[in-house]
Parts: structure tokens; sequence; C-alpha cells
């Protein structure tokens, strides 16, 4: 028997203990480690979802003490399972485990795909905020626009009880109420609600996926991070971002996900300079000739952005993108500097509470505010922060209505953004051509 860890944030490394490690004799899982996302360490993958082999469940500890676990419970393999991490990055990680004593592993994609008996298109990326959740929506509402019933299946975030996030089933307001979502957890599922969607998530997506086929011909894997699907996909759509040229070679597992592209989707062109449009193009053809091409414009959306003129703003960016996505700017910045705002406040000065440490951590974040808020307390500082900042408005671009988790002592204004194609041929006709629908 070998003595195992699985390396992850809450998500890819459940996925692939559930499926690969969960009832194999061959291994026993000494614990999972934890990055990336505040306060997952230190918590239990819990006896209900371990199985019968683990029946006091599966320590979640720091990934700071790698070398220390390995070491200490003679560890013979450790299994590399979380996203947007750079390709210099997983090797120090490698380097680590194996100076250590243990041998180094990435399990392979395809034996992490659970197939479904429904049709599966999916939406992943080469990084965090690309801007596949808007890709994902448009392919929902055109393929219900030809009468397919269809249900989004998001990546999971489990950073609550995981005993109560087994499968979970977004349609309302009050789904989100009820399970307690975190900022985070509400930017993926509330636009999809917002436009009658179902968006299922969990943590066991074996049981998700036979839930989700209950009420859908065409299930459509919405990706989180730049992370290779979890369900085998009919069709596998992947965004680009011309505004990170490079990144889609350089990093882990986006460029998985741009070798395995049937369709490669280049966002933000309205926003690219188009010498890195052209580039990004070549590299995919490059890469994976037999991949098709499709433009796309990152549509930005705000009522009333004409305040913004002459006006000191805070602008409050989605938190993945600007963190661990290395995204120095958003569609906040984008929109306020169309609309001519004169000043964007620089946060740092404000910082309240763990902001301090995120900031600390993404030393790069620059002059926006990251929409952290991974738990109460998260949420609190962020709501603090917004109020100390010196602005004569605060321009929201984060997916999720803030004003219905925060109290906000200044006027907000809200960025929205979508998919919308750039010329021909448009994302639609590919997946339905590839569909066969």
């Amino acid at each position: 028997m070998e003595n195992v860890i699985i390396m992850g944030a809450a998500g890819r490394d459940f996925h692939n203990f559930n499926v690969y490690f969960r009832n194999n004799p061959r291994y026993r899982v000494i614990c999972f480690t934890a990055t990336q996302i505040p306060d997952i360490d230190g918590r239990q993958y819990p006896p209900e979802l371990a199985g019968p082999l683990y029946p006091n469940g599966i320590s979640i500890n720091s990934d700071e003490h790698l070398m220390d676990l390995v070491r200490d419970h003679q560890v013979d393999l450790v299994a590399f399972s979380y996203s947007d991490v750079s390709h210099i990055e997983v090797m120090h990680k490698a380097s680590q485990v194996t100076a250590a004593g243990a041998d180094f592993i990435i399990i392979g994609a395809p034996y992490t795909m659970l197939q479904s008996s429904k049709k599966v298109v999916s939406v992943c990326a080469v990084r965090t905020g690309c801007g596949k959740s808007q890709v994902s929506r448009h392919l929902a509402q055109v393929l219900q626009a030809t009468g397919i019933p269809v249900v989004t299946v998001r990546h999971p975030m489990p950073y609550g009880d995981l005993t109560l996030q087994i499968v979970q089933r977004f349609a309302s307001y009050d789904d989100f109420a009820r399970h307690a979502c975190t900022i985070e957890e509400r930017e993926e599922y509330e636009p999809v609600v917002d436009m009658g969607g179902v968006v299922y998530a969990g943590v066991d997506y074996e049981r998700v996926l036979r839930q989700a086929e209950t009420e859908a011909e065409v299930i459509i894997w919405d990706g989180g991070n730049n992370d290779t699907p979890f369900f085998r996909p009919d069709v596998h759509v992947v965004v680009l971002d011309p505004h990170r040229i490079g990144h889609e070679t350089t990093y882990h597992p986006g460029e998985t996900n741009l070798l395995m592209a049937d369709i490669a989707v280049i966002n933000k062109v309205d926003s690219a300079n188009p010498a890195d449009v052209e580039a990004l193009r070549a590299t995919i053809t490059r890469n994976n000739p037999a991949a098709r091409i499709v433009l796309a414009d990152s549509e930005i959306r705000v009522e009333h952005g004409e305040v913004m003129a002459g006006s000191r703003v805070l602008v409050v960016e989605d938190g993945p993108t600007v963190t661990h996505g290395g995204m120095k700017f958003g569609a906040g910045t984008i929109a306020a500097r169309r609309h001519g705002a004169a000043e964007m406040v620089d946060p740092r000065r404000f910082l309240v509470g763990s902001l301090i440490e995120t900031f600390k951590t993404y030393p790069e974040i620059g002059r926006v505010l990251p929409a952290m808020g991974y738990g109460p307390h998260q949420i609190k500082d962020l709501e603090a922060t917004i109020n100390s900042c010196p602005c004569d408005l605060v321009v929201s671009a984060t997916p999720v209505d803030l004003s219905r988790l925060v109290t906000i002592d200044k006027p907000l204004l809200r960025v929205r953004y979508s998919y919308r194609d750039h010329g021909e041929p448009t994302l639609g006709e590919k997946v339905r051509e590839l569909l066969g629908v």
C-alpha cells in the first residue's frame, strides 16, 4: 500500500480523491494539503465523503508544511491537484516533494472525467479571468433557444460544511441563502439564476452529474480557474485572453486545455491590441491546429456610466481574477477609463483585516480592490475597506450584486459584461455543428 498526499485548493483535489483514490486499496491517503483559498486548511474531508476505507475522514493541512508531511508520514506519492499555477511553480513543488523522498504525479485529465448519459459541452480556460462563465451562459441561452433543456454544472467551490455541500442545486436567490454562499460562489451562480437557468455544484461530482442528468439533455460544464473538466465533453470549448499573451502555454493546466480544445475562443477582442489577437491566433494554430478559432468581445455595460466622468472612483474587481489569476485590471478598470473617471482611488492605504494579507500575498494587484468574500469575516473586511476609501462612488465589476451582501455608504455603480460574437463564425454555430443539434 502506498501512502499518498493530495495537494489541492478545495476542488480538484476532492474530485481526484473521489474518482481515483477513494475506493482503491492500493493507496492510503494521509491528508490533503491546501493553498490559494484562505481558511480551508485545518478542516477535515468527512467520513461521509471519504468512504469506508477512511472511517475517521481525512485531514486538510496547510501547503506550507508539505515537506515535513512527506517525511513524517513516509509518503510514497504526492498528487498535484489544483489549478492556475505557473509551470515553474509546479516544478518548484515537484522539487520539494522529490527532495523529501516521494514521487510527484499529475493525474492525466481523461482519468478524472466522468461519463455522462447526456451531451456535455465543457467551457474551460487557459487562465482565471478569461471570461469562461460569460461564454458558458451564452451557450446555455443559444441551446435553450432551440428548445433543448440545459443545465449548468459549475466547478466546485466547497468552502463551508462539506457534508452539506455534497450536491447543490441553485435556481433562486433563496438557494444562495440556504447554502450560505460566499461572494465567490455567488459570482458564478447569480448570473445563471438571473437569466432563468439552473446551476449545480457540490463535492461529489458523480452524484452531481446523475442529478443534473434528470433535468437536462445538454449539460454545460462551467470550469473553474483554468482547470480541466470533470465530465468527459462532447465539445470542449477553451477561452483565451489576449491581455495575457504567453500565459496560454506557461500555466498548468491551462496549456492542457489548449491542447485538448475543439473550439478556441479568443475573448476580449474589443479591448485588446489587434497584434496580440493575431499572435494568440498563431499560438493556437501552432499548438492545436485542429481547433476551430472563434473571436469574441467581452461587452461591458454600465447604466448611467456618465456619472464617472471627473469622479474619484474605487474600482472593485472580481476577486479570483486579480489575485491568483494575475490580472492587474478587469472590467471595472476598463469602464472607469472609458467613462472618464478622474482618478482610481488606491485602496491599499485603507485595507482592513484579511485584505491586508491578501495584498501581501498578491502585491501585483495595484489600484483595484478584489471582491474577497470567502467567509463572513472577509465580507465584513471588504465592507469596512470600501467604506474607508475616500471616493465619490464605487464601481463594482464583480458579477454578484454587492449591495445585497454589504452596506456601502457611497453610491454604487454596477459594471456588467457579457459574451458577444466578434464576426463569423459564431460560437453558437460551431458548438451546434459539433453537437449535431
